[in-house]
């Protein structure tokens, strides 16, 4: 008997959309990570109108978590909420706050897990890897109305992982060191046993078929153990982009929620053909050509049998994209990417501009935090 054989799949108003942040928590002394994030959250009183504040794996992260939402104007005001919210509930309690999909010098080992019976389980699990997951992103929720419409998005949006993370690579930092990666957090992901692309299931039956496989043999007892880049959420009727790195600001968080729906409302439109076992054969390679490269990278098409330069690609994808952004209302984030990709100036290259500014990584780290602590430009005042 299937265990998983009667998992509903709430149906949610199509393309609605939610976005999860994970921010670094560090000391205004020297700028490395510090542990506060259960003294935090235990003294933080809000209302919940923006959404909700959590805590992560390690008491050096916090994540905050929107509320679903229909356009990507009520997304940006919620992130500029919580982030206004948090930057003087930090200052408040001697914590600065910041973006970035990693830390530029903090030692793995001095993490500390936070409590709670699903974090003492992965560090269980897991082991050291647990500690070292202290890395940090942007993941996006979109609305389906049913599971085998979510099956199919997610395979089709796993054609646009690159995609995503060349536009939110921040992680060029590890260690102390410049890694040569745009996107070093995707290394430490990829380190867990189930992480990489969905598997080539048909539908949602299918799907819950390869769930009660994995749980039979005891490799996941859940959905929420799946570390995949794209996944189904059913509990909330969606489907979560999971690869971006946490921006450096909450516009930019801002407009990769509105690349990812008016990328799905495309999708959902046209309807374009996909392969999933030809995609497998260059996802693994495809994702390293983002990380490494960034708007440098070359993306193998295994249908054409060819190269592509993602930056070509993107600028086009993003010309088609217009018209949905328009009708959906985030064509000014939508222009935002466009004159990003032109530019070729992601948060990457603007952290590695700091370091060289600043001449430390602390100091590299103390601007990110008044990066972080800029205004938003999308906000709504109303």
């Amino acid at each position: 008997m299937n265990p998983f054989a009667n998992l509903p799949f709430t149906t949610s108003r199509p393309l609605t959309l939610g976005v999860e942040l994970e921010l670094q928590l560090v000391s205004p002394r020297d700028f490395d990570l510090t542990r506060a994030a259960t003294d935090l959250l235990a003294s933080l009183h809000h209302d919940g109108r923006c959404g909700d504040v959590k805590l992560e794996i390690t008491e050096s992260m916090i994540e905050v978590n929107t509320q679903p939402r229909q356009d990507v104007s009520a997304i940006a005001s919620d992130l500029e909420g919580l982030r206004g919210l948090l930057v003087e509930h930090c200052r408040r309690n001697n914590v600065a706050i910041c973006g970035g999909g990693t830390h530029a010098f903090h030692r793995w080992p001095e993490r500390r897990i936070c409590p709670g019976e699903r974090f003492a389980f992965l560090n269980e699990r897991y082991g050291y890897l647990s500690k070292q997951f202290t890395v940090f992103g942007q993941h996006i929720h979109i609305g389906v109305t049913s599971g085998d419409e979510a099956i199919w998005l997610t395979h089709a949006l796993n054609m646009y992982v690159p995609h995503f993370v060349v536009l939110s690579a921040s992680s060029p930092f590890v260690d102390g060191t410049d890694t040569a990666f745009d996107s070093a957090r995707l290394n430490a992901v990829s380190a867990f046993p189930l992480s990489g692309q969905a598997p080539d299931v048909r539908d949602w039956a299918a799907f819950l078929d390869h769930m009660a496989v994995l749980q039979a043999c005891g490799v996941a007892e859940s959905i929420k153990d799946l570390y995949w880049d794209v996944r189904p959420k059913p509990e909330y009727g969606t489907v979560e982009v999971r690869v971006c790195d946490t921006p450096l600001t909450v516009d930019r968080a801002a407009e990769l929620a509105a690349f990812a729906q008016s990328l799905a409302r495309w999708l959902l439109r046209e309807r374009p053909p996909i392969d999933p076992p030809m995609q497998a054969l260059v996802a693994r390679y495809n994702k390293f050509q983002a990380c490494r490269f960034g708007f440098d990278a070359e993306l193998a098409d295994p249908l054409a049998r060819c190269k592509r330069p993602i930056a070509e690609t993107l600028a086009g994808l993003l010309d088609s994209l217009m018209d949905d952004a328009r009708d959906l209302g985030c064509d000014k984030q939508i222009e935002a990417l466009r004159r990003l990709v032109e530019s070729r100036q992601g948060d990457a290259t603007v952290l590695r501009g700091m370091a060289r500014s600043a001449g430390s990584l602390n100091e590299l780290t103390r601007t990110a935090t008044e990066f972080f602590a800029q205004p938003s430009r999308y906000h709504r005042h109303d």
